[in-house]
């Protein structure tokens, strides 16, 4: 009796379907919530490396600088980074170093854009600048740095990626004049 009741239930496929459903599901939700989180940071990581190079290029491109023209391209900069907001997730920060008399390059002015905490790995306003290895700054050169830090807070927290600052800078060299200060 118990073999013949054993037989009918491995002959019986009608409940199959549902099975193989609960065991799918949970895998094929897991990897659609991966696959936005994976893309959403990749995104990311773009626009932060498109930012800080248009904010670089933009103010290596101008003329002369006043307080004013910065919080334009810092408004423009905000499209750019769009729809990820930079304002209230992250810190943007411009930099102007140069070097004269054979001393080592200082940070001229800095100005910010953001919520974000931290600053300039750069150095601050005023201070000794820290370059990349390598890199050099001639006397009577001027550069241009920008910074984003971004802190990225994964849509589904704890299930793909934790939470991560994204940080990228960018240096360019004046085209026209050498920025050393800003106007009021």
């Amino acid at each position: 009796m118990i073999r013949r009741l054993a037989k009918r239930l491995l002959s019986d496929l009608r409940g199959t379907l549902s099975v193989e459903m609960a065991i799918a599901m949970p895998i094929l939700f897991a990897l659609m919530l991966s696959g936005v989180e994976v893309t959403r940071y990749v995104l990311l990581n773009q626009k932060v490396e498109r930012a800080t190079a248009t904010m670089a290029d933009l103010v290596a491109q101008s003329r002369g600088l006043a307080e004013g023209d910065l919080d334009n391209l810092f408004a423009a900069t905000g499209f750019v980074m769009a729809p990820f907001e930079i304002g209230a997730n992250g810190l943007m920060v411009v930099s102007s170093i140069a070097a004269s008399g054979g001393a080592a390059p200082r940070v001229l002015w800095q100005r910010t854009f953001g919520g974000g905490g931290g600053g300039s790995t750069f150095g601050t306003e005023g201070s000794d600048a820290v370059l990349p290895a390598g890199f050099l700054v001639r006397d009577n050169e001027n550069i241009i740095t920008t910074e984003i830090f971004y802190d990225y807070e994964p849509a589904f927290t704890g299930t793909v990626m934790a939470p991560v600052e994204l940080h990228n800078f960018a240096i360019f060299r004046p085209r026209f004049v050498n920025l050393t200060s800003i106007d009021p």
